[in-house]
């Protein structure tokens, strides 16, 4: 946990920004995946770990926006719990921990939320990616899980991403760490990366790498040499000299903060011509963002100019042809570059986007594109000083979406099919690293992980040879 005194201002500034009500700030519960007794590893929510910092399970917070009071309520620990799981943190040491005044055994709270509701008051909670926490809130409020799910707080989520959005100094350090040990995992993946090793081998190790640490992966790996397929999660191939293997990869820090990489490098050592142009035009894409990312700029005009680049790319190389920024406007990158620029970063690998992505990545002067595309920019919104984010380009060759567009005679003008044919077999390139907002621009997140074509050839045939 941080100090108790940044938890009890994190939750000032909650209220500061509600009129009335209460605020029920659910933890999570552990979670079986074939029995009771057998338990996922316990991830805590995050925006209860953000104002509330306890990593355990079975706790909540009532929050009165009108009164001050704040009450942490927790798990009695019964002679079975002392048998199976051993004594566990007294629940007035936890709340003493966490700034909490007031600390009541978790059998309360159903109680004290059926006063709010008697005297008509307006109950704030947030949405959450569990099914079990919906169906304890409707116990709870006395309703069924299919209303709760519809009266989540607009106005708390609002807040929440206000404050969780900008980072603080001790955030910041934790993301560093993060990212410093993402650079161990990618690190150590790059010296694996040799014809005859299995992608799950790789995959095996970086999880091997996170339990060492005492930290735990900020989501499943993806390690692959179908890097066109953008979230490949099947680990059976066996790499040969010439794949590209693609591995995106991050690790959480001792509070759970995460980091997030991406990268590209050939099976072997050496890049052949086709992945260096294309390498280098994603790399380019990726230049261009960090110099453009600063205070006050739209991300989507970022994720824009950085499509530009990459289309301008692809022309040189004849993929693409006609009018660079009309085929941008007309969204014909897309073919190349499905997905958006990055997203938020912060105590989840795509920060808050249980709260709703556009919530977290769009504000309101912001509209969705419904653009093939650039409808999945997760974030658009205008940076502020204190964001963390990824930035992410990529190119890839994916032979069903080549032949869709194809068949459908789609943007023709702007894409030249047959030269296109001469790459569908690459795969993907993607690139991704781990930004600060400052209030000069950005920096960089943790160690750089080797990112030029020279520096990933010179470390995989040093660690060959």
């Amino acid at each position: 946990m941080f100090a108790k005194a940044i938890y009890q201002r994190r939750r000032y500034q909650l209220f500061k920004q509600l009129d009335s009500g209460v605020i029920v700030l659910l933890g999570n519960s552990d979670s079986p995946f074939n029995s009771k007794d057998n338990c996922y590893r316990f991830r805590q929510d995050s925006s209860f770990l953000y104002f509330c910092g306890i990593d355990q399970p079975g706790y909540a917070a009532l929050l009165d926006i009108d009164s001050g009071e704040e009450i942490l309520f927790g798990p009695k620990q019964d002679l079975d719990d002392l048998i199976w799981s051993g004594p566990g943190p007294a629940l007035s040491d936890q709340a003493d921990a966490a700034g909490f005044e007031l600390s009541e055994p978790f059998t309360r709270l159903e109680e004290k939320l059926s006063q709010a509701q008697g005297r008509a008051r307006r109950i704030h909670y947030l949405p959450s990616c569990r099914t079990d926490n919906y169906r304890l809130l409707a116990q709870l409020l006395g309703t069924g899980p299919e209303a709760i799910q519809g009266q989540v707080s607009r106005p708390l989520i609002k807040a929440v991403v206000a404050l969780r959005s900008v980072k603080e100094a001790e955030e910041i350090n934790e993301l560093d760490e993060a990212a410093d040990l993402g650079f161990q995992l990618h690190s150590a993946a790059m010296r694996m990366a040799q014809a005859g090793v299995y992608e799950w081998q790789i995959a095996g190790e970086l999880e091997a790498l996170a339990a060492r640490a005492g930290r735990m992966l900020s989501f499943p790996s993806i390690v692959t040499v179908q890097g066109q397929i953008l979230h490949n999660h099947q680990r059976h191939h066996c790499l040969k000299n010439g794949d590209l293997l693609l591995v995106d990869a991050g690790v959480e820090s001792a509070r759970h903060y995460a980091s997030d990489h991406t990268r590209t490098w050939p099976v072997g050592g050496q890049f052949n011509s086709q992945q260096r142009e294309i390498y280098q035009i994603v790399l380019a894409g990726l230049e261009r963002a960090r110099q453009l990312i600063r205070p006050g700029v739209l991300y989507r005009d970022i994720h824009l100019e950085v499509c530009y680049v990459i289309a301008s790319g692809l022309k040189n190389l004849g993929l693409m042809q006609g009018d660079v920024t009309a085929a941008v406007a007309a969204g014909a990158h897309a073919l190349f570059m499905p997905h958006g620029l990055g997203h938020m970063l912060g105590l989840d690998v795509h920060d808050m986007e249980e709260l709703g992505e556009d919530a977290v990545g769009y504000d309101e002067t912001m509209t969705r594109s419904n653009q093939f595309g650039l409808a999945r920019l997760r974030l658009a919104r205008r940076l502020k000083e204190g964001f963390a984010l990824t930035v992410e380009p990529g190119i890839y060759f994916i032979p069903g979406l080549i032949e869709k567009w194809r068949e459908t005679a789609l943007h023709p003008s702007f894409i030249n099919y047959r030269q296109v044919d001469k790459y569908r077999d690459l795969g993907g390139i993607r690139l991704e690293d781990d930004v600060l907002v400052t209030a000069q621009g950005n920096r960089l997140l943790g160690q750089q992980i080797p990112l030029s074509p020279e520096e990933v050839e010179n470390l995989m045939l040093r660690e060959e040879n």
